[in-house]
């Protein structure tokens, strides 16, 4: 999979996963093409795991686990943004 490929899927994965995940999340495009990346690696590769097909080939297994990686990316960003705000340093 070229480059270009794998940061439009992380776009599509990343405003895809905003548009499921309830709450504000503050992000840009940028940061949203990020998580999607982040989360269609994460995804790609458990489902390639579990299919059992190439981990670079393009399969609907693929785009459903990088939607579903961008998802759990995201949770654990903001699970880690709160904790980190309700911290005193006083």
């Amino acid at each position: 999979m070229s480059i270009l490929m794998f940061i439009v899927l992380g776009l599509v994965a990343g405003l895809l996963a905003r548009a499921i995940m309830p709450g504000k999340q503050s992000m840009g495009l940028v940061a949203t093409a990020l998580l999607g990346m982040a989360g269609s690696f994460v995804g790609g590769l458990v489902a390639s795991l579990i299919s059992g097909q190439p981990l670079l080939s393009f399969h609907s297994s693929g785009i459903i686990g990088s939607v579903l990686g961008a998802l759990a990316v995201m949770f654990l960003v903001g699970f880690a943004g709160r904790r980190g705000a309700t911290r005193s340093y006083v």
